[in-house]
């Protein structure tokens, strides 16, 4: 019998639109204000795609950066998975683009549309093939340019979301981390919560749509409000029961950056810690598929994670769809020298190995049982 095999992220990054756009650039377009903005949304500015600059550029910048930290050869990559629902073209999918732009000529390439919820969608369908023995290296790909898709006159919209790209590459390891427990859900009776009328071949683009704007963003905010913190609740609780954990288990939870409300109304029903909740939509606003990934990112990087920390990821978006992800960071093989989380890791190792040894072995008894 092969040993399990476990999928491990060995690489990361991110990539942003150059423009940043404060909230007091929309006093001028809608009826709002700074101090508005903030305290319904926590957003303070976000960045937007200029002249150039697209899904498909922004996800191969954020590649690179991954497979960069990785130090790998990019032909050594088995598949890449693109989350996003702003490709830059109806065909082809926005993944082969990104394949040939990395010279990941091995590789298979497809797109992967749950909205914002698309990047845990990627993530877990990449651990299931690695953990199957299929496939060694995944690289999961989250990127969207939402502001193309913006009424800017729609202060319920236009407020919320910007662009980016977010990426890792998972490889698989005998080491017993990664992720262990995990949910994904879909509810189709709310499709029209959050959508965009015109567009696809059940309503063509006409001068009638454009006219009525039917190719912008639609919402019904309250209502994905409440959907959003009953899932992250919900689901939450059942991949902890899932893994035989506790709330208190969680050392980081990287929630999809939609609304600081919605992220504060959930962590205050788990009774999670403030301050093992990352948080950077003051700075980026909603960037869809690509929240995740950019957050898991930042946090690598500023020294939020060591070896045994359990991280908590979920993510929601239109469909409607969610998914949720409880991931053990383990001790990376590979320390890229100019990182500067790689301080952070060497000084934490001692102290955290009888830690991340108790855990791993727990993770092991975990998967003997299933």
């Amino acid at each position: 019998m092969s040993p399990r095999r476990y999928a491990q992220i060995v690489g990361w990054g991110k990539a942003l639109p150059a423009r940043s756009m404060h909230n007091r650039e929309f006093e001028s377009l809608v009826d709002t204000s700074d101090e508005w903005i903030r305290t319904r949304t926590g957003i303070v500015e976000r960045r937007v795609a200029g002249e150039g600059e697209t899904t498909t550029s922004l996800a191969i910048a954020a590649a690179r950066q991954a497979i960069a930290v990785a130090d790998i050869d990019p032909r050594r990559i088995d598949l890449i998975l693109v989350a996003t629902c702003t490709a830059d073209r109806l065909l082809p999918g926005a993944a082969p683009i990104v394949q040939q732009a990395l010279g990941a000529t091995s590789s298979g390439a497809v797109d992967m549309n749950a909205a914002c919820a698309g990047f845990m969608y990627a993530l877990v369908t990449a651990n299931g093939l690695i953990a199957s023995g299929t496939h060694r290296r995944i690289l999961v790909v989250g990127a969207d340019t939402l502001t193309r898709w913006m009424d800017w006159k729609d202060r319920r919209v236009s407020i919320l979301f910007g662009d980016g790209a977010g990426a890792v590459l998972l490889e698989a390891s005998d080491l017993p981390t990664g992720l262990f427990a995990s949910v994904l859900r879909a509810d189709g009776s709310g499709a029209d919560l959050l959508h965009v009328p015109a567009g696809g071949t059940a309503c063509l683009p006409t001068n009638d749509t454009l006219a009525r704007g039917a190719h912008y963003i639609q919402m019904d905010g309250p209502a994905v409000f409440r959907f959003a913190v009953q899932i992250i609740v919900d689901s939450t609780r059942e991949v902890l029961d899932a893994a035989h954990l506790t709330v208190e288990d969680v050392d980081l939870f990287v929630p999809h950056q939609a609304n600081r409300r919605i992220i504060d109304a959930a962590v205050r029903t788990l009774e999670l810690p403030s301050d093992r909740v990352f948080i950077n939509l003051d700075r980026y606003g909603n960037t869809s598929a690509a929240s995740i990934p950019i957050a898991l990112t930042e946090a690598i990087e500023g020294g939020r994670l060591h070896p045994g920390d359990n991280i908590l990821m979920s993510g929601f978006g239109a469909g409607l769809t969610w998914g949720t992800a409880l991931f053990q960071w383990g001790v990376p093989q590979r320390v890229p020298a100019t990182m500067p989380w790689q301080t952070v890791v060497h000084q934490g190792l001692t102290e955290r190995a009888a830690r991340a040894l108790s855990v791993a072995r727990r993770a092991l008894a975990i998967a003997d049982r299933a």
